[in-house]
């Protein structure tokens, strides 16, 4: 049963055709308001994660670890002792713009990072060192975002606005003018399916991180602790950005199915 489908029946079996249902006033059916009110909080879920993520980042850059340990060097200590070998560790702009990119297999970390030995520094090294094992182990999640890149940056970008104006459109002409709304759909389901593959990606590369700075004696027990609270609040904007994108999907979906009618 398709996506199209499953909207139809989800009208039939939810009384969507019965006034009791739908708001006179507005035409506007309760679960469609409902889903407007699940997009707004998600997005204000979005904007409290981003800003807790400094907020702790801050908090534990303030308290360096008992090691010595630098990001730099406490990600070259875990890329050997994993046996990860090839991959350079070198500066890049900005505040938390840490990240690894397999294209030329280099570790880019931030000035706070790079030469930092707090607990934040290290603990975000060590996630980023995570996707380096990632990408020498072969992670199939990786290799499937990786993939996605290029079709997703697209979808991004654009596949809404495509949507919508195809639902314009559509709007004005008789006829069978969907198929432009169907292709932003098609390209922000590119951008959707991007996103749900980046949390695994993301929650194993953590896993790492708090497994190997625990073992190589890079971070004590309490620093642990810290460490975990700065990659959490971290994975959770991964997961309110991957919850924004699917509801938005959903949005799309629901304004395509409403437009046959």
């Amino acid at each position: 049963m398709n996506m199209y489908m499953m909207l139809s029946n989800m009208e039939r079996y939810s009384g969507y055709y019965n006034y009791g249902y739908r708001n006179r006033s507005t035409g506007v059916a309760d679960w469609e308001v409902i889903l407007y009110i699940a997009i707004i909080i998600v997005a204000i879920i979005s904007i409290i994660a981003s800003i807790r993520v400094k907020s702790v980042f801050n908090k534990y850059n303030q308290i360096p670890s008992m090691s010595g340990f630098t990001g730099a060097t406490a990600a070259q200590r875990i890329l050997q002792y994993a046996g990860v070998t090839g991959v350079r560790i070198t500066l890049t702009e900005g505040t938390l713009t840490d990240h690894y990119d397999p294209r030329d297999k280099t570790l880019y970390l931030s000035k706070p990072v790079f030469y930092g030995n707090s607990v934040a520094a290290i603990g975000v090294a060590a996630h980023e060192s995570g996707h380096a094992m990632q990408h020498a182990e072969g992670y199939a999640p990786l290799r499937i975002r990786s993939a996605l890149v290029p079709a997703a940056s697209i979808g991004s970008r654009f596949g809404i606005w495509v949507a919508i104006i195809g639902f314009y459109i559509a709007q004005r002409v008789a006829g069978n003018a969907l198929w432009l709304m169907d292709i932003g759909i098609i390209m922000f389901g590119a951008a959707v399916i991007f996103q749900l593959v980046t949390l695994p990606v993301e929650f194993d590369a953590s896993h790492r991180a708090v497994r190997y700075t625990s073992s190589l004696g890079v971070l004590t027990q309490n620093e642990e602790r810290g460490c975990k609270k700065v990659l959490r609040v971290a994975a959770m904007t991964y997961v309110a950005a991957a919850a924004a994108a699917t509801l938005q999907l959903v949005r799309l979906l629901v304004m395509r199915n409403n437009s046959r009618r």
